[in-house]
Parts: C-alpha cells; sequence; structure tokens
C-alpha cells in the first residue's frame, strides 16, 4: 500500500518563511558503487543559500529507494550541525531516490510579506480564498512542511528501466519525472508530472533553477490538467526543480492553509563514475 505523509503532528514553534526552496544536496550526484558521498540539506538561493536549521525531531521520513527496493536512512542523517547532514553510499548500480519529509511547523507573517509570496510561488487559488473571505490585508497564517528528494546515479546509467524515478513514492507532494534524467538521450524534453496527495495537481507552477548559478530560475511552467510540465532536458550541471501548494483549512485556530514545499535536484558529473 501507497503510504502519503500528510496529516502530521504541529510544532508549536514558530519559523519565519524566509526562504523558501529547500532541497538535497549531495556533494556528487553521480558515485561509484560503495563510494560515499557528503549530503547537505539546503534553504534559500543566491546571497540567502545556507544550510537548513531544521532539527532532527522535525523529520518524518529520510528513505533512498534503488532498484532493489525501499531503505530506511534516518538514523544516518546528523542534522543542525556543522559540515554535512550525512555521508551516504549506495551498493547498488542505478538512479537511487533519496527522499525526505518533514513535519509541520506555524508560519505568520505580515499581510504585505504573505500576499508578496503567494504571487512569487503561484499560488492562486490561496490569493483567491484570501480576497473572497475579505482577509487579504490580514496576516498571513499557515503551517508549512517539507518535501525533497534527490536522483543518485550508482554507476554508469544503463539500459535498465528505473520505476522509482518515474512512478510516484508516496510524498503528499511530489515532482515526477516522466524519464530519467540521466539515461534520456538526444530527447529535447524533459516532462514531469506533479502529484499531491496521490493525484496529478493542476496549475501548480513548477520552477527549474541552475544550482551553479541560483538566484533565479531558467524556466516556470504551470502544470496542465494532468499535473504536467514540460521543460528542456539538462544533461550538464547541477539542477533544482521545486513546487509549493497550499491547502485551504476549515475551522482550525492555528491556521488559515497547509503548505507544502517540494523539490526535485539531480546533476551530472565532468566524467562518468567506473561501473
Amino acid at each position: 500500500m501507497r503510504r502519503t505523509w500528510f496529516v502530521l503532528p504541529f510544532l508549536l514553534w514558530t519559523i519565519p518563511l524566509e526562504a523558501h526552496d529547500f532541497w538535497l544536496q549531495p556533494s556528487r550526484f553521480w558515485v561509484a558503487p560503495a563510494a560515499k558521498t557528503p549530503l547537505t540539506i539546503l534553504v534559500g538561493h543566491g546571497p540567502a543559500r545556507q544550510n537548513s536549521p531544521m532539527t532532527f525531531d522535525r523529520v518524518v521520513a529520510f528513505q533512498s529507494v534503488g532498484p532493489k527496493g525501499r531503505v530506511n536512512r534516518k538514523a544516518e542523517l546528523h542534522m543542525a550541525g556543522p559540515g554535512a547532514d550525512a555521508e551516504l553510499a549506495f551498493a547498488g548500480p542505478g538512479t537511487h531516490v533519496l527522499l525526505f519529509a518533514s513535519n509541520y511547523a506555524p508560519s505568520n507573517l505580515p499581510a504585505l510579506r504573505f500576499n508578496d509570496y503567494l504571487k512569487e510561488e503561484g499560488l492562486i487559488e490561496a490569493i483567491r480564498i484570501r480576497q473572497k473571505n475579505g482577509a487579504t490585508n490580514t496576516p498571513g497564517r499557515e503551517i508549512y512542511s517539507r518535501r525533497a528528494k534527490a536522483l543518485i546515479q550508482v554507476g554508469r546509467p544503463g539500459p535498465q528501466a528505473q520505476p522509482q524515478v518515474t512512478s510516484p513514492l508516496g510524498l503528499s507532494l511530489e515532482i515526477v519525472p516522466e524519464r530519467n534524467p540521466y539515461t534520456i538521450g538526444t530527447n529535447p524534453d524533459f516532462p514531469v508530472r506533479v502529484f499531491f496527495e496521490g493525484r496529478p495537481l493542476a496549475g501548480a507552477l513548477v520552477k527549474l533553477t541552475d544550482l551553479d548559478a541560483d538566484e533565479k530560475p531558467v524556466e516556470t511552467y504551470l502544470t496542465n490538467r494532468a499535473g504536467r510540465a514540460v521543460f528542456k532536458a539538462r544533461r550538464q550541471g547541477q539542477w533544482q526543480m521545486n513546487v509549493v501548494w497550499s491547502k485551504p483549512l476549515a475551522a482550525n485556530r492555528q491556521a488559515d492553509f497547509a503548505t507544502t514545499f517540494s523539490s526535485l535536484t539531480f546533476g551530472f558529473p565532468a566524467r562518468a563514475p567506473a561501473r
């Protein structure tokens, strides 16, 4: 049965949403079998990029999903300290998907900042709801959580199918490539689909950012009715895709919206590792 991390405990402290983007950054996206790669969890872009201040008690799931199945790797995390947040090795060849999920924390922002943030992230439905309720000029109250995936290529890519890359893995908000970016060949397109609570999500703003020049996205698209957006295929560099979605909360004293931030990172080496 597919598991969806969505209804999670709330925390009783507040973190301002200064830096929206959150992602998993391995030192290398392509590694040799059994070779370790340090992993850092980052937030922000450009001058605002920094190690995530999130603490270990907020982590709901940290796993890797490879050709031979799913592995719980939460015990390998050591967050909020100096250096990397984990050092990971992958025994078998193929594309391994790291996935991360946090619980919710509350955020309260002044009306102007909250409205600007909703516009920046393309959260049109949340804007409409605030307008309908006469709440546009009131502070923004939400609870937010994080979802992230990273694609780690172990050994050289082969012809074998990698369904763990192209299928949803149970995150409540998830970017799912229709093709493995490491085996996309000469195809000019890189299509992805966005799923929210297990269903395709229409009208979500998906951004693609070059992590080596990351002050603003290089491509942005709204998903269609099938939750699909098509980007240009990339074959070098390091890349992050991200999407945000807000769900209205009825009769909740703590917040008006539950917002989920989700990212997907992948990258390419200057030289492919050995098999």
